[in-house]
């Protein structure tokens, strides 16, 4: 695979970490107006997992996304012009308009696709890490995911999957305090680490709000990964400073108070990368991110519509042939 985002500087991890901030303010301007329908779930404040969990992937490597997922993509190396097609449900979106902001893929840069269905990714990220391994390929996939996912069925059976065959997966989990409106401490008995050790997957929580000690810790668990050493499990401690939706606004949900969101600002990531590279450097790079988010909305707007006629194309697959044995 080709083309993935190259995160190997610091320069590089602080451009990617403004792209995507810039992006999503972007695109929330696009839902107000309305060119962008049905609403986004924003990454703002969690850029720091995405950028620091894929600088440790190589190119070959897939990972399954979540419903906030634009910031995982953008990280892997998707055109951001080609996203804010598929936001705006045209035809030179990256899946033609048709997967819209909770369902983007990939497949040449081995992104197996977002997922408005919570913890679904996880056994996709399983299959694509048992193929890999059958196919004899050193490959590494990523499942992420939120808080709100650790107590679905189907992650726990991942987890299960994963440590039985020691495949070579590694569980993110983005936990930023909320399932929507609900505390986490609320609604997750034990602890998000405690879920991954009753597996015997190694297991460890990070400062999701710290791109480098994301980066660092993500690497370890892959290189164990890729070398046979079995899962790993990354509990992200970060934080979303929008709404967990667009409509929020509307609805004016009221279940963190303004002194929290605060104080969750002042660990920004944006900051703390940009001290690393120097406030000028930084700027350069910010003005290279403007410039080309709006050469993205030129290209998504300029983009057409898909033609009505269409609309059935692709629900059913064809052509394809029954295995040896089936009865047709």
């Amino acid at each position: 695979m080709t083309g993935t985002a190259a995160l190997d500087t610091p320069e590089q991890r602080y451009r990617m970490l403004r792209l995507i901030r810039s992006f999503e303010e972007q695109a929330l301007g696009l839902v107000k107006s309305g060119v962008i329908t049905g609403g986004i779930h924003p990454y703002i404040g969690q850029e720091a997992v995405a950028v620091g969990v894929c600088a440790a992937l190589a190119p070959g490597d897939r990972l399954t996304s979540t419903h906030r997922g634009h910031g995982h993509v953008l990280a892997r190396g998707v055109d951001p012009a080609r996203l804010l097609a598929e936001l705006a449900g045209r035809v030179d979106g990256l899946n033609r308009g048709r997967g819209g902001s909770m369902h983007a893929a990939d497949l040449r840069l081995g992104i197996l696709g977002a997922n408005g269905i919570v913890g679904a990714g996880a056994p996709i990220a399983v299959g694509a890490a048992w193929a890999a391994r059958q196919a004899g390929e050193p490959t590494v996939a990523v499942a992420f995911f939120g808080d709100g996912a650790l107590n679905q069925g189907v992650l726990l059976e991942s987890f299960n999957l994963a440590a039985m065959w020691r495949l070579p997966v590694l569980f993110v989990c983005e936990n930023n305090g909320y399932a929507t409106t609900l505390p986490a401490e609320t609604a997750v008995a034990g602890s998000a680490l405690g879920r991954a050790a009753a597996f015997g997957i190694q297991a460890a929580a990070v400062d999701g709000m710290d791109t480098e000690a994301v980066r660092t810790a993500a690497e370890q668990a892959v290189a164990r990964a890729r070398e046979g050493g079995g899962p790993a499990f990354l509990e992200c401690r970060t934080y979303r400073f929008e709404g967990h939706h667009t409509m929020e606004r509307r609805m004016k949900l009221n279940y963190r108070s303004a002194e929290e969101v605060d104080a969750w600002r002042e660990q920004d990531p944006l900051p703390r990368a940009a001290a690393a590279i120097g406030a000028d450097r930084a700027a350069e790079l910010d003005a290279e991110v403007t410039a080309e988010l709006a050469a993205a909305e030129r290209f998504a707007l300029d983009s057409p519509h898909p033609d009505p006629a269409g609309a059935a194309d692709h629900l059913y697959a064809s052509g394809l042939r029954p295995r040896a044995g089936a009865v047709t």
